[in-house]
This record gives structure tokens, sequence and C-alpha cells, in this order.
């Protein structure tokens, strides 16, 4: 699997989620679409959208509702890709959200590994790759990032670091999708900037590629510390292309 490789389904994903063909996503001309369920989208999404709007750097492509169609329209008309995702213009539509009782809710950021760049990094401690049944005793707050409580079946697979037997770093993958699943991770506080997270997401990022599917890694774009380890130590090179991360803003009722 290469980059294209990657880019390719990540985009066909993103298509079915949205509800539009991916040869959107990488045309220069903004697109609005009725968003629709879809058996294919990804499993903890609750479709059809409200409002999302996918970028991966040429332009966007907006899944909304027949309602908001065209307030969407006129948004993403109205400013540059790049600004659409920034205040104060995101105040401009939240205005107009507003009659349908409605508020911009998440924004993220989501990245994809470069073939080219990532292979396994070193950690201080023992890792080892865990199954759903060696991590079923680990559903606790700390590992949250990791593990989903609510989604326990998405669980497929983690990679754990331990200090004399002590879990003390944990990155689990969700099968979020058929084709793509998506990486959380965890350090317990007094273990972290020593490499661990870096360790871990990179050792799974590889299990899971092979097994022919493609990881991916979310975070909030204020989450610095979390952008910070998919920019450094994941992805690396493959931030400078067009496709290397996507953004995502969603709406949601009040």
């Amino acid at each position: 699997m290469n980059n294209k490789d990657i880019i390719d389904i990540a985009m066909q994903q993103s298509a079915f989620d949205s509800n539009c063909n991916m040869e959107d996503f990488i045309s220069n001309v903004n697109k609005v679409v009725l968003s629709e369920k879809s058996s294919k989208a990804r499993k903890y999404l609750k479709l059809p959208f409200l409002c999302d709007l996918t970028s991966y750097g040429n332009n966007i492509v907006a899944s909304a509702s027949q309602e908001l169609i065209k307030e969407v329209e006129w948004y993403i008309t109205k400013y540059q890709v790049e600004h659409c995702f920034e205040t104060p213009n995101l105040h401009r539509l939240m205005e107009r959200l507003k009659p349908y009782n409605l508020n911009v809710c998440f924004m993220a950021e989501y990245f994809l590994p470069d073939m080219e760049v990532l292979k396994p990094l070193p950690c201080l401690y023992e890792t080892k790759v865990m199954e759903p049944e060696h991590f079923s005793e680990y559903y606790l707050p700390e590992w949250s990032n990791a593990l989903c409580e609510k989604r326990k079946e998405l669980d497929s697979l983690a990679v754990g670091a331990f200090d004399n037997g002590k879990l003390i770093g944990l990155a689990g993958a969700s099968a979020d999708c058929d084709t793509m699943w998506q990486i959380g991770i965890d350090v317990m506080p007094e273990y972290r900037r020593q490499g661990i997270a870096s360790s871990l997401t990179s050792r799974l990022a590889l299990e899971i590629l092979g097994k022919g599917i493609v990881p991916f890694y979310c975070c909030a774009w204020s989450n610095l510390k979390s952008a910070r380890n998919a920019i450094k130590k994941w992805i690396s090179a493959c931030m400078g292309t067009d496709h290397s991360k996507r953004g995502q803003l969603y709406c949601r009722n009040e």
C-alpha cells in the first residue's frame, strides 16, 4: 500500500460519509450535497448530517440537511476555504444556524500515515500487541481515548507499554469502517514526554497496515499535544502535501 492508495481509500470513505463522489474532494470548486444514511459510513456517525463541512485542502464538501443547504451554500461561497474553519467567520455561520436551533459543535483534524516515513519507533518500556481479550480489563477512565466503553465491539487491536507489568500507555484501534481503523492513545501522566505515545501509535499503525487496513488519527484542532504526536512522529513529511490531513466541522442541535 502506498500513499496514493491511502489517500484514495480515505477519500472514498469520506464520500460514503458525506454522500458524494470521492472526486469531489480534489475539485477546486466547493460542493454542497444532501446528507443521507449509508451502510458504508463510519459506524459511529449520526446520519443524516445536519451540517458537516469536510476539506482535504483544495475545497470544501458540505453535507447538509435539505433545510440547511441554502445557508451552507451561502457560507462556503462567501469565504475562502481556509477561512471557513476559523473565527470570526464561524460566528457568521452560527448566526445563520440560530433560527434552526443549531450551533457549531465538533471541529477536528484527521491524519493519515506517510508510507515513505512511517516506521516503528523505539520505546523505553516493554510493549505488547493486544487482541480484544487481552485489553478487556482496561475499560477505565484513564484509557478512554484508546478504548471506547460505548463501542466495545469496534475496538479491534491495541498496543500497550508496560513498566514491570503495569500498563502505562495504550494505543487502541477502533474498526470504524471496513477499510479504515481509528487510533486513540493514552499515556499515564507521570510517563509522558518519553516518546511512549509516538512509539505506540507508530507500532499500532504498522500492525493495522499489515492487515490491509488504513489507520487514521483524529484530534481536536485545539489539542496541541495530540496533534504534535501525529505531525512529528507519525505522518511527518506527509504534512507537506495537500491531502495529508483532513479538516472537518460538524453542527448539532443546541
